[in-house]
Formats: structure tokens, C-alpha cells, sequence
């Protein structure tokens, strides 16, 4: 299953604005044929795919593409999603776990092995199936789409209102071991650099572990908070050097520079190490 800490959004049928997010440094680019495309030009879009795939894969970037909701639409962009080779697919409108496994089970027909999800959850009746959605075989992620989810409750896209369902998206990615790409803050205001780091920091306090981009500037900002700084690998290695020592002697609880390290703390280390 793969990590990504940032993934970037770029419209299939824009071929500058591909280009440039392939090289913008982010984990994966989704490209786009749902919202960021016209509704008359869904098939330039799908034709545009080949070419938005290969320049993210020349920048060793993953490739995911963001399907429509419609059904007709939906099977339309399977198909080419699995022609380009699609690392994943973003599902838009997630909120039935019925209605993704039958998409699902579609994807795996066409391209006859399974195909990687991201939930993106717009709703709140979407945030209450998090747990289901997040438990379904082949979703590798759940993402939080802030201006939907804060329209359909009504209000304002702050803070407030976007910060629980971050936290549900955090907690049943963990559950399952998926990517939880949740931070809580408007997408209209991307160019707010200092409020989006404190954000995404803020989400990184609760388990989210990566973020959909839609501004190349919000990339290295996710890539550092979401990622495994020097000072945090060295640390973790060194938490698991001593937890197998002293493991090796029949220990379950040891002190390492005053700290307190027993089976969760060693565990987490590895986990850490692992996501690197």
C-alpha cells in the first residue's frame, strides 16, 4: 500500500497544468476529469490522460485519476483510467460502500487484477460510513473534500466545522491501514501558506498522514509536515536498536535518554521507519 504525503490535483485536459505538477515534487498527481474539466470536455479529457500519465511517471510521480460520479461517466473513465495504467482511482461522492465495491469490483473486470481507491468523502453521510468505506478491499485512502462537506452541512468551510470529520477520516484509515488525506482547511484559501502549515500540522496531531493538493506551493509544505524529518528518523532508529537489545536480553520495558520504551513505543518507532 502506498504512502503519499501530498497529492496534487491537475485538469486531464490541461496539458501545462500537468506538466507542471508532475514536476512540482509532489507524491502522486491526480488528474482530473471530474470537477476541474468542463462537462463538454470529459472525452478531450480521457484522451488526455496517456499524456498526463507519462509526465508524471518521467518525474517518478504516482498517477492517480479522479473519476466522475455518474454512473455513465464513472465507466467511461474506468476505462481509460486502466488504459494509462493508473496507480489508483479518487472516487468523488463517497458515501454508499455498496455503490464503491461495485465500481470496484467494475475496475478490477476491466483492468482484471484489483484497482487501488481513494474515498474522497464530501458529506456527512459520507464521514459516518468512514469505517465501512475505509474497510472495503483495494481502498488505500479516505479524503476529505472541505467545500462540499461544509456545504451540505451549511455553513461556512472553517476550521471548525472541518475539523471532526478529519478526525473520523484519521481514525477509520488507521483502523484499516489506508492514508488519511484530511486536512482541515478551505481550499480557497491555498495561497495562506502559514495557515495551511498550521492546519495540516494540526491534522498530523491526529493521524492524518497526507494531503490532496490543489496548488503546487501547498506541496512542500505537505511533504514536510507529513513526512520523516532527519532528526525523526534518527530517533526511531535508535528507540528500535535499543528495544531489540534489551529484547534480546529478556526485557519488555527499558529507559532511553529518560524516556519510558515499551512494545507500543517500539512499535511505533518501526512504524515510522516503515512509512519513510
Amino acid at each position: 500500500m502506498p504512502h503519499w504525503r501530498s497529492l496534487l490535483f491537475a485538469p486531464a485536459d490541461n496539458e501545462e497544468r500537468c506538466r507542471k505538477a508532475a514536476a512540482a515534487g509532489a507524491d502522486a498527481v491526480i488528474l482530473d476529469l471530474e470537477d476541474g474539466v468542463a462537462a463538454g470536455g470529459k472525452p478531450a479529457a480521457r484522451q488526455a490522460l496517456a499524456e498526463g500519465a507519462q509526465q508524471a511517471r518521467s518525474q517518478g510521480v504516482g498517477v492517480v485519476v479522479r473519476i466522475n460520479a455518474p454512473w455513465l461517466l464513472a465507466v467511461e473513465d474506468l476505462r481509460a483510467a486502466v488504459a494509462v495504467g493508473a496507480d489508483a482511482l479518487m472516487v468523488p461522492k463517497a458515501e454508499d460502500p455498496h455503490r464503491l465495491a461495485t465500481l470496484a469490483q467494475i475496475a478490477a473486470e476491466l483492468k482484471r487484477e484489483s484497482m487501488p481507491l481513494i474515498a474522497l468523502v464530501e458529506s456527512p453521510r459520507g464521514v459516518a460510513q468512514a469505517h465501512a468505506l475505509a474497510a472495503l478491499p483495494g481502498v488505500i485512502g479516505l479524503a476529505l473534500g472541505t467545500e462540499d462537506f461544509s456545504l451540505d452541512m451549511a455553513v461556512e468551510p472553517s476550521g471548525t466545522v472541518l475539523d471532526w470529520p478529519a478526525r473520523q477520516i484519521a481514525l477509520a484509515a488507521a483502523c484499516s491501514g489506508a492514508m488519511a488525506l484530511a486536512v482541515p482547511l478551505s481550499i480557497a484559501r491555498f495561497r495562506e501558506e502559514e495557515a495551511y502549515r498550521d492546519a495540516a500540522q494540526q491534522a498530523a496531531a491526529y493521524g492524518v498522514n497526507g494531503a490532496i493538493c490543489i496548488h503546487p506551493r501547498q506541496v512542500a509544505i505537505a511533504n514536510k509536515v507529513f513526512g520523516l524529518s532527519e532528526a525523526e528518523r534518527a530517533e526511531a532508529e535508535q528507540i528500535l536498536k535499543a528495544w531489540e537489545a534489551a529484547r534480546a536480553q529478556g526485557l519488555s520495558v527499558i529507559q532511553l535518554d529518560g524516556r519510558m520504551i515499551d512494545l507500543p513505543v517500539a512499535e511505533r518507532a518501526r512504524k515510522l521507519l516503515a512509512r519513510a
